[in-house]
């Protein structure tokens, strides 16, 4: 139990504007307590024309503030040249924010994996003499501190803290640095001191808080990340400080070779809840819109599309039902949060799995949360001498510690469905021009080394690709010979004389560590990144050129001593001759990427030959041009021709693409990839594609990507009425199923149960067609008399939305 009343606040001075301060009930804004709910939405995986839509739809998802990472490596590419223009624009981004009224939680780090390259930070932190990353070691700590310094003074000289006047109200040093905070023995604790001290000495007037960090020194608060917060969170380390979740996963992290894994509306909001219920004042969901990892941004084996589960979709939309529970919890629980926040905690037992958390205030009045744990059956408790019943695994929200406003595991929001609808295809021959990569020989290399040197060093995340080469001499005629190469990752390509060693087929590769003898190629996967290629091949007699082109897909992100990483080759043997210890050439990267041959300056600069001129090979260079798609719907490319590589529209990365590397259920992870509206012009888009196999262009399509139906299936014992909605700009067009009774299944599969009201199309038909949105009373007499009597009765509807 805990009263407000004897907390003791730690108050951050103010100037010039209003006051953010804590104590160990919640974040006070202005001398307010407040419980938030905040959404991550990061300015690089989006545009700045998506921004205000972004952030209008997640104020009108009832949050409070955004939550962004800073990204280094973004920034600052280069040692001293910063970039914060177009998608960098952190200012413009925090600046949209605070004009929709919502505030802002600025996540320097620096480091701050995120799924990101690198975990963020720039890869010339690599070449620093005498670096340790993430350490309590100066040479990090200087470039560490100066960065930050950087970021603040830049808020501060836009007024952008809230003791300025501006939006920001917490600020993050260091990212989940306890994970890995014992691998460093006595320099773990002393950097997070170190790092909270220089964070406090910046002066921002807003608190500091440290994620996953239980030893995070005063005033930092220590904060949790994870699914259920609300279960593991071992609370503040500090009776004065408020509990903060700064991480509620949306969804789960998609890579390459792993199916898309899904969380429920229900669940996200059951710990919400819970956590609320334990006291907890501050909720942020990760992500609220996870975006585009566009260009080279993902990290190790991360999907170009990020986060596409999350409340607003990777394009944009809503996704229902997720958004609208979420909304309804949030206003739900607003609506007592001065009870909530004043009055006294008390918890009671009211079964096995189920427990009161009771908010008693002196004025007698009382807000409930009554918590069901157990997984697989409802329960029926009294509670003040009510009966209430608690459906499986759910949290039930009563503000005045009466009536149920909300109940986690009842949905009363609509589903809807994302549809892609095609808009042309690219498979006219006659549009598309290829160009064949160019495969070095060991003689036209200038890098040599008498050993095989780490990739992620060499190519210091200019480009994904490494060639290694060298040259063996064959005193005899032709000879078969086993060609033998251990990687570190992730992906690997066999020449010999300039010949890929492979067949001309597309080879769907399970999510397992592979190598295939047929393709001449191998990689790995997220979860074992290492991998051996053995290939028959055939050498000539006299000198053979061997070329090995090792491709990262993202550097790593996570874990300790990050500048010790190491990726490509490390051994190589030719029938049982080793040649790890020999004299390589090197190449970094391709000749294409080199003369920016994907943008319009550079498509010149080599000479593009009529599609299908020469016989196919992989590692070629395609290009064409496409219109718009009239309208202002999202526009996606699908890729689900072609093997594995890299696309640009108009000079803009739009990602990696790997449709070969299947999942369990023999699909790739990704087949659409985003083009934002603000990357296109009306007509003569170009298109360029480097294939790493032997991808078709032909089967590319451009579609669009909108909302074309919304189905609502609700009980009248979880409310009274239905809404259906189409989204703005549409209109309910057809009515394609409906039922008032007892329907069968759900909204992806059903069908009319025992109980059915017969006039329950009419009736939908007649109060939807033709409108954006519809209401209608879960009663009887709306439908022409109760079909089954005593029986408690459900409405589903299924219904088509169309442009006006």
């Amino acid at each position: 139990m805990r009263n407000s009343a004897n907390y003791t606040s730690a108050a951050i001075p103010a100037k010039n504007g209003g006051g953010v301060s804590y104590d160990g009930r919640s974040v006070t804004i202005n001398g307010q307590h407040r419980i938030l709910f905040s959404g991550s939405i990061h300015y690089p995986r989006s545009t700045p024309q998506m921004w205000p839509s972004l952030i209008s739809k997640a104020k009108e998802g009832g949050l409070d503030v955004i939550q962004t990472y800073v990204f280094w490596n973004l920034h600052e590419p280069r040692q001293g040249q910063f970039d914060f223009s177009g998608r960098a624009d952190i200012v413009r981004f925090i600046k949209e924010i605070h004009a929709q009224g919502l505030y802002v939680t600025l996540r320097i780090g620096p480091f701050i994996e995120s799924e990101w390259t690198y975990g963020g930070l720039p890869f010339w932190l690599h070449d620093v003499p005498g670096i340790v990353f993430r350490s309590d070691n100066q040479p990090f700590k200087d470039h560490m501190q100066k960065f930050a310094a950087k970021i603040v003074s830049m808020m501060k000289s836009e007024n952008l803290y809230a003791s300025q006047g501006g939006p920001i109200i917490l600020s993050q040093i260091e990212n989940e640095y306890q994970t890995i905070e014992s691998d460093f023995g006595d320099k773990g604790p002393s950097y997070v001191r170190w790092a909270a001290a220089m964070a406090v000495r910046l002066q921002t007037g807003v608190p500091w808080l440290m994620c996953k960090q239980d030893d995070a020194p005063d005033p930092v608060i220590n904060t949790c990340n994870g699914y259920r917060c609300g279960q593991t969170f071992k609370g503040p380390n500090s009776p004065n400080k408020p509990s903060v979740w700064t991480e509620n996963w949306t969804s789960f992290l998609q890579v390459y070779g792993n199916e898309t894994k899904k969380r429920s509306a229900q669940d996200i909001a059951f710990h919400v809840a819970l956590f609320i219920a334990k006291n907890g004042s501050y909720v942020n969901y990760y992500m609220y819109h996870g975006g585009t990892n566009f260009g080279r941004t993902a990290a190790a084996f991360v999907t170009t599309s990020y986060y596409d589960e999350a409340p607003i979709d990777e394009y944009g939309l809503i996704r229902q039902p997720k958004w609208g529970h979420l909304k309804e919890l949030h206003a739900t629980i607003k609506s007592c949060s001065q009870t909530l926040l004043t009055a006294v905690q008390q918890t009671f037992s009211l079964g096995q799995h189920q427990k009161a958390y009771v908010f008693q205030g002196k004025s007698k009045e009382c807000t409930a949360f009554l918590v069901n744990r157990n997984r697989t059956h409802a329960a029926r408790v009294k509670f003040q001498n009510t009966s209430y019943i608690l459906p499986r695994w759910s949290v039930s929200i009563l503000p005045d510690c009466k009536s149920v406003a909300f109940n986690t595991a009842k949905l009363r929001v609509q589903r809807n469905t994302r549809s892609m609808i095609l808009s042309q295809k690219l498979n006219s021959t006659d549009k598309w021009k290829e160009y064949k990569e160019t495969i070095p020989e060991f003689d036209n290399t200038s890098i040599r080394a008498d050993t095989l040197l780490d990739h992620l060093n060499m190519t210091k995340d200019t480009s994904d690709y490494l060639w290694y080469t060298f040259r063996s001499s064959l005193n005899t005629s032709n000879a078969r010979s086993m060609l033998n190469v251990h990687s570190h990752g992730h992906v690997l390509y066999a020449y010999v004389n300039g010949v890929h060693q492979g067949n001309n087929t597309i080879l769907h590769l399970p999510s397992v560590s592979i190598q295939d003898s047929h393709l001449g190629s191998a990689h790995g996967s997220h979860g074992n990144r290492t991998f051996t290629l053995e290939k028959p091949v055939i050498l000539h007699k006299g000198p053979n050129n061997i070329a090995l082109l090792s491709a990262t897909v993202g550097f790593p992100d996570s874990g300790a001593f990050l500048e010790r990483k190491v990726a490509g080759i490390r051994k190589v043997s030719i029938q049982h001759n080793d040649f790890t210890n020999y004299l390589w050439g090197y190449q970094v990267g391709l000749l294409g990427e080199k003369l920016e041959i994907y943008t319009d300056n550079g498509l010149n600069r080599i000479q593009w030959k009529k599609f299908g001129s020469s016989s196919r090979r992989p590692l070629t260079w395609y290009k064409t041009s496409f219109d718009a798609p009239e309208g202002s719907d999202p526009v996606v490319l699908n890729l689900g021709s072609m093997g594995k590589g890299q696309a640009w529209v108009n000079g803009q990365g739009i990602g990696r693409y790997w449709m070969s590397f299947h999942t369990p259920k023999a699909r790739p992870s990704q087949t659409r990839y985003h083009i934002p509206r603000s990357f296109l012009k009306r007509t003569g888009n170009l298109l360029v594609l480097l294939e790493e196999e032997m991808g078709y262009p032909t089967g590319i399509t451009v579609n669009t990507v909108s909302i074309t139906k919304v189905c609502h299936y609700v009980s009248e014992s979880h409310a009274s009425a239905a809404q259906i909605s189409c989204p703005q700009n549409q209109k309910i067009s057809q009515i394609l199923f409906a039922s008032f009774g007892t329907p069968l299944g759900d909204c992806k599969s059903y069908t009319i149960g025992n109980c059915h009201s017969p006039n329950s199309r009419a009736i939908i038909e007649k109060a939807c067609l033709g409108r954006e949105d519809c209401n209608i009373n879960l009663s009887k007499h709306i439908f022409g008399g109760d079909p089954c009597p005593g029986i408690t009765k459900s409405l589903l509807v299924d219904a088509r939305c169309s442009r006006h």
